[in-house]
Parts: structure tokens; sequence; C-alpha cells
């Protein structure tokens, strides 16, 4: 069964060793930067994250480095946050890549602010464009799965935004390998526009998306990309001073601080490179320039296999049934060479 480290090498497409290298973003043939940068705490209206300032800042940053790729979402700071993106691309919208989500509750008293119905979708995009002051998404992604919503009305609703030229590509987060599979194949057998990416949570602390959702984008051919790469800043920092790590993060932290010593780096960096090497394209957050600056670090990373693999080994999870039996029971079927 195919693990994180077997997803193909990403197509790379440009760049040199000061700028963001730029990635093909799955089968749609847009370019991206090789990090994306995640604006989940850009402003303040819920109560929480970055001023406009901090993140202009922030941004400013990101481009510098060759940073095409920024991905928002409608629920983030009640809006703010696509109001903010909106203006900071606002003299360069056609060099950036914008993408945003939908289908989370943007209004608790309204049943249909939520999920992903057609009625949701286009409420939520006309919203985004309007806090985004364009007129088209470059991907949208449906944020998470809709239980409620048959996945034949979502797609069609999506491929109509797509025709009309108000979304370029689509996505999907959050959701079973299992729907995203079905999403996938009734979406080309119909002839509608077929998924471009996933979106997963993915780090050295959170690999679960190796027992099915990232072989399942393997074989569509899904970019994938992976939200919280520092997990939720573990990973950057060491663990509270009386506060012992949890069970399995301590041989992690450990093994990350010794390569980051090796290599003369910062832990966030190796922890960011390793995920690169994955194939997956890493969404960083941050809380200042300063901090995206150290995280952009990781592409200009080459960690040597052997330091890889210990990661790898120090931060491993069981695959469980039926990847370890097929594998130990069922030799004979494993992928012959040239597959």
């Amino acid at each position: 069964m195919p693990s994180a480290a077997a997803v193909p090498a990403p197509a790379w497409v440009h760049g040199d060793a000061s700028t963001l290298r730029q990635r093909l973003l799955g089968r749609s043939g847009i370019r991206v930067s090789e990090l994306a940068l995640g604006t989940m705490t850009f402003g303040t209206r819920a109560g929480w994250g970055s001023a406009d300032e901090v993140c202009r800042e922030i941004y400013a940053a990101f481009r510098e480095a060759g940073g095409t790729f920024v991905d928002t979402a409608n629920i983030y700071a009640a809006g703010e946050s696509e109001e903010i993106v909106g203006r900071l691309v606002a003299g360069e919208r056609d060099e950036v890549v914008i993408a945003s989500k939908f289908a989370l509750a943007t209004n608790p008293a309204d049943p249909n602010a939520s999920g992903a119905s057609r009625k949701s979708l286009r409420r939520a995009v006309e919203a985004s464009l309007r806090r985004l002051g364009t007129d088209y998404l470059d991907l949208l992604w449906v944020h998470a799965w809709d239980r409620n919503t048959p996945v034949e009305e979502t797609l069609r609703a999506l491929d109509d935004l797509v025709r009309a030229g108000t979304v370029l590509a689509i996505g999907i987060s959050n959701t079973p390998a299992w729907v995203a599979a079905h999403a996938a194949t009734v979406a080309d057998l119909r002839g509608w526009t077929p998924l471009a990416a996933l979106q997963v949570e993915y780090s050295l602390l959170a690999r679960t998306a190796e027992r099915e959702l990232l072989p399942m984008a393997e074989n569509f051919g899904l970019a994938v990309a992976a939200w919280s790469p520092l997990a939720r800043g573990r990973l950057a920092r060491p663990p509270a001073q009386g506060q012992p790590a949890p069970p399995g993060q301590a041989k992690v932290a450990e093994v990350l601080a010794e390569v980051a010593a090796e290599l003369e780096t910062t832990p966030a960096r190796v922890a960011i490179a390793w995920v690169l090497a994955q194939g997956l394209i890493p969404v960083l957050g941050a809380s200042s320039a300063a901090q995206l600056r150290d995280s952009l670090g990781a592409a200009r990373l080459a960690p040597p296999q052997d330091q890889l693999a210990r990661l790898d080994a120090a931060a491993r999870i069981r695959l469980g049934y039926p990847h370890e039996f097929l594998r130990d029971r069922c030799p004979t079927l494993a992928p012959l060479p040239g597959r």
C-alpha cells in the first residue's frame, strides 16, 4: 500500500534557489507555488488573529519569496480574511492564485447558510467574490463533507460555476477518501469539471492521511495541500515548561531537534521540508512576517535521505487493516516493477 513517501515528486515548472518553485495544481494546468500562504489568522473580527498591517507584512514576505498560492475561506475571521486578501491582491490579481472555501456555517441561525447544496454554494461564492473584490476564484474548496447533500448536486453546481468562468478549478477538503473517490469518479463519468486538489491535515504528528487519502489522491492525480504542517505549532516549539509531551510527540521532537541542529536550521523548517519531501504543498500559517520567513526557509532545505528516514521512523504510524494484511500476507499481490 503506498505511503506518503510513495507520492510522486511534484512536477516542478520553474524556479531558482532564491525563490519558491512553481508546480502544477493536479491536472488543472494552473501553476502554484510549492508553499501556500494560509490566511486563517488574517483579521480580528472573530476576537483573535492579526491586524491589517501585520497581514500586509506577512503577505509582502510571501510574495517577495515568490509565493503565488493564497488560501482563505469564507468563514475565516467571520469573512474579514477574504476582505484583507482582496485588498492585498488588488494590484496584482492575475499574478496570484486565490483559493477559498465554502460549506461551513456562516450564520448558525440560517440552515441554508452552510452545507454543499446548490443554494448554499451560490450564496457563498457570491459573498466571497464581493469580499475579495474579484470576479473569479482560481480554486474553490468544498471545505468539509456535507452528509446531507448528494455529491452529484454539489459537483453539478460546481461545474456550472466553472463553465461560467466564476471558478477555474475545484478541490475537496476534510472528506473521507471513499467520498472523494466517488466524487472524482462521478465527475469523470459525467463529463463534469474534475477535482484538481485535495486538502488534508498532515504533518509529522498527523499522518493518518497516509492510510487512504494520499493513495486515493495519487490514483486520481490530485495535488495535495497540507494544512497545519507544524501540527498547530507543536513542531515549531518544545512543550511548555512543566507540561510533558503527548505520547509519540517526544520522540518526534527529539529527532526533529537533532536533524535541525545537524542542518543548522530551525525545527519548523525541517518539519515543513519533510512535508515537501512527501510531495505535498504545505499551507503556512503565521502571526508575523518573521515567523513566515522562517517557514519559507524550508523550501531551500534539502535534507539528506537518511535524515528524512529518521524523521519518518520517529513519526511512523500503523497503516492497519487491510494495508498491513496485504503487505504481510499477500506478497504476490504487491505492485510489480514498472507500476
